[in-house]
């Protein structure tokens, strides 16, 4: 599919993005949504922890901004503006999913980022296996803690813009992301005490092999016949 999108001139500022917006211009709306597609679902799947909840709830947000792009007046950042609808519409999907006694599964977070063609197969797979873990650690924070992670550590939004965005205090955002840090470093530290344990793991089928090595040799420097 061509990105049609590469064709729109980037908007100047949010004031004109939303003016065209506003006249119904199909372009401009595309180019917001590509502009945006990566931090709002970022968002959306720390609180919903489900790729295509996510995705619905991504979607929703979209629609209900366009409905409502004259209600921007610049008070604050667009993509400041766009975080709170989206953070909105999927806590509501979050409350709806805990009334109906819905269990989601987990599903690895993606990312966009391409992986680096240098990067050794070994280096990814560790990269990959240690992302995996910090995703299934942070998707077990409580969703306060987690959607403010998200937008302060991953996103690199400010106290100020994470605040207006999920409308609580300055000092809540701060409060939350010192306990998330503090909780994933927990469960992070469990992760290596039990890891520790297997490092250079000597059991199975490696004790075996030497094992049978070392008596074969002995029996040989000893002139005895190894006995199958």
């Amino acid at each position: 599919m061509p990105n049609r999108a590469a064709a729109v001139p980037a908007a100047t500022d949010d004031a004109d993005l939303v003016r065209r917006i506003g006249l119904n211009d199909q372009a401009a709306f595309e180019s917001l949504m590509r502009q945006h597609n990566g931090r709002l679902f970022r968002v959306a799947r720390a609180i919903l922890k489900d790729d295509a909840e996510a995705e619905d709830a991504l979607q929703d947000a979209y629609l209900d901004a366009f409905r409502h792009i004259s209600a921007f007046r610049g008070d604050s950042q667009l993509s400041t503006w766009l975080v709170r609808i989206v953070a909105n519409q999927a806590l509501m999907r979050l409350r709806r999913q805990k009334r109906e006694r819905i269990v989601v599964p987990f599903t690895p977070m993606t990312t966009e980022r391409s992986e680096d063609t240098r990067e050794s197969p070994t280096a990814a797979t560790l990269r990959a296996e240690t992302r995996r873990i910090l995703e299934r650690r942070i998707d077990e924070l409580p969703v306060a803690f987690r959607t403010v992670f998200i937008l302060r550590e991953v996103e690199e939004m400010s106290v100020e813009q994470t605040a207006e965005a999920l409308g609580i205090p300055a000092a809540t955002v701060r409060s939350r992301l010192f306990r998330a840090r503090a909780l994933l470093r927990a469960a992070l530290a469990r992760d290596m005490d039990v890891a520790t344990g297997d490092v250079f793991g000597f059991a199975g089928s490696r004790c075996d092999r030497i094992v049978a090595a070392v008596l074969t040799r002995w029996e040989q420097e000893h002139g005895f016949v190894h006995q199958m």
